[in-house]
């Protein structure tokens, strides 16, 4: 390959893992069981790798006693926890594909990944912030408070059966989820042992919903070997050892607490350490402390949250050393203060997405500090990567273009969605990202914008056409465009143009009313702006950087330098 075209492929060296999760939790628990594994700080939780093996096994030969089978698919919704860890563990074990639910989504997201995946089963906590889940699912499925647990026919979830609840207390039509532990016995435990051995490394066993394009989100199917090997990379990076302790404050249904945070963890023999249900940064500055956490994980929204707190100087941040920012672009400035001010010399920033595994470039503990703060590193082990011009071609170095990837990382397809699939991921097995970005001469990456107009709100991939079609819904508005404006909290955050049908009258609260008790809290538009048409080309496309412009002049706002 030309060395002057826009194209790497990483090192081969270490080779990649052929086991399944079950089998590497396995592996770590005999060599390193009296090492810590799991420490969950608001539940005042710490196992070793043998506990939490044992807690696993545990659940699911339980899973196996409800009549659940390989390939099946169990969704978790729910905030960091402890069940949430042995969920993701049993279900691997098990052959069990896990499907991980947001925890911010609400009643009309929840049914339509519950039936594009056709969970059989769902594990949800009881509620979370301003979400009660257990009246939420009552609204949903209301045979649930008459049902015998594990035995809901819902006329809206007709292929959900059992729903396993978190917490002491009991609910209606629900089982609890430490008593599906003790349902199970001797011969569930042996057909356990059978099941893990038919297991394969390419089994699809991790189903995750990235926001739509058109509307609807897409369930990005991952194997063991996507994420397991993944995981094992993000570790080696960082320098990962079964001395490190990993604070994880980022949520655990995304790839970056689930595959950086809990698996890398593993693959390590290092200890996971959850300072709280969902982001605090008192809490996370205090776990640091406590627990002499060697190593941190963010976007770039959190560390700037830690390091603004006004308790900061309160906590000690000696013990950190290394970490990962990722999610969003960095701005400057705080990367410097992160080196400096959190002792985290060693820090690394990742880009990737669900569909990947989700990282495919990182940077390294010994890369120099400019790159550092202005790259996303280079490009990781066993996985090529090409720039393309709208043609298809490779591009020169240092010439901008999309950002492909193809490797083992790469997903294997949208559940369900043979088409969206096939427009992801070429007939060469590449996967088109979206993402505009340049590789310099040393191979290291910039990411400078995005294909599609996808907005990143605070690490949360948001995309605007979703958020458009749900407003369509709303029998006041004869059209809308909704695109991202810059921010120094989120990085982006959603703004709305509205036309109003002829006649009609309404108000920026009115519509947010709408939006609030339906969508994600981060969909919801903090911009409204009632137009009476949209600036367009020619051919009648919508320009929505004219639009972008328009409300950055509006709001007196610029564009942030980023790393």
């Amino acid at each position: 390959m030309n060395d002057t075209l826009s194209y790497v492929s990483g090192n081969t060296e270490v080779p990649l893992r052929s086991q399944t999760i079950g089998q590497a939790l396995d592996e770590i628990a005999q060599e390193y069981g009296d090492r810590p594994a799991l420490v969950v700080k608001h539940q005042n939780i710490k196992w070793s790798y043998q506990e939490l093996n044992e807690q696993v096994d545990k659940f699911a030969a339980g899973l196996l006693s409800l009549g659940l089978q390989v390939g099946d698919r169990v969704g978790v919704w729910a905030p960091n926890c402890a069940e949430w860890i042995i969920a993701q563990y049993a279900t691997a074990r098990a052959g069990i594909i896990q499907v991980n639910i947001n925890p911010a989504y609400r009643v009309h997201e929840l049914e339509y990944v519950l039936n594009k995946v056709g969970c059989k089963a769902l594990i949800t906590a009881d509620q979370f912030k301003s979400s009660d889940y257990i009246e939420m699912l009552y609204s949903l499925a209301p045979e649930l408070k008459s049902s015998r647990p594990g035995s809901l026919k819902s006329e809206k979830l007709p292929q959900l059966s059992t729903l396993i609840r978190m917490g002491e207390e009991h609910s209606d039509g629900f089982l609890n989820f430490y008593d599906v532990t003790a349902k199970a016995t001797e011969e569930d435990y042996e057909k356990l042992a059978v099941v893990a051995k038919t297991l394969k490394p390419d089994d699809a066993i991790n189903i995750q919903f990235t926001s739509g394009t058109t509307g609807s989100p897409k369930g990005a199917t991952l194997s063991h070997n996507n994420i397991l090997n993944n995981a094992f990379f993000c570790g080696e990076a960082m320098k990962y050892s079964e001395e490190d302790l990993v604070c994880i404050p980022v949520p655990l249904y995304h790839c970056f607490g689930m595959v950086m945070g809990s698996l890398n963890c593993m693959t390590h023999a290092a200890c996971m350490v959850f300072p709280n249900d969902g982001f605090d940064p008192e809490s996370t500055l205090r776990a640091i402390d406590e627990e002499k956490c060697t190593s941190l994980y963010g976007v770039p929204t959190m560390f700037i949250a830690e390091l603004d707190h006004p308790q900061f100087t309160n906590y000690d941040m000696s013990s950190l050393r290394t970490g990962c920012m990722a999610g969003a672009s960095c701005p400057i400035e705080v990367m410097k203060k992160v080196f400096d001010e959190m002792n985290m010399s060693e820090v690394t920033i990742a880009y990737g997405m669900t569909e990947t595994s989700p990282v495919s470039f990182q940077s390294s503990t010994d890369d120099p500090m400019e790159k550092r703060v202005s790259t996303v590193g280079r490009v990781h082990p066993h996985v090529e990567v090409k720039i393309i011009n709208e043609n298809g071609e490779t591009v020169q170095r240092g010439e901008k273009g999309e950002f492909c990837t193809r490797g083992y990382c790469v997903m294997r397809g949208y559940w369900g969605d043979d088409e969206r699939t096939a427009e992801a991921i070429d007939e060469g097995g590449w996967m088109h990202t979206g993402d505009l970005a340049i590789l310099d001469d040393e191979g290291y990456c910039n990411i400078v914008g995005r294909v599609k107009d996808m907005v990143i709100r605070g690490g949360e991939n948001v995309y605007p056409r979703e958020i458009e079609e749900f407003l369509y819904t709303n029998e006041k508005i004869q059209d809308v465009s909704v695109f991202g404006v810059p921010d120094d909290k989120y990085g982006e955050e959603i703004c709305a143009w509205v036309k109003l049908k002829s006649g009609s009258v309404s108000s920026e609260e009115e519509i947010r009313g709408f939006c609030k008790e339906k969508i994600a809290h981060y969909k919801v538009p903090r911009y409204i702006r009632f137009v009476e048409d949209f600036p367009m080309t020619v051919t009648g496309k919508i320009q929505k950087f004219i639009m972008r412009d328009k409300m950055k002049e509006e709001l007196g706002i610029q564009e942030q330098q980023t790393a």
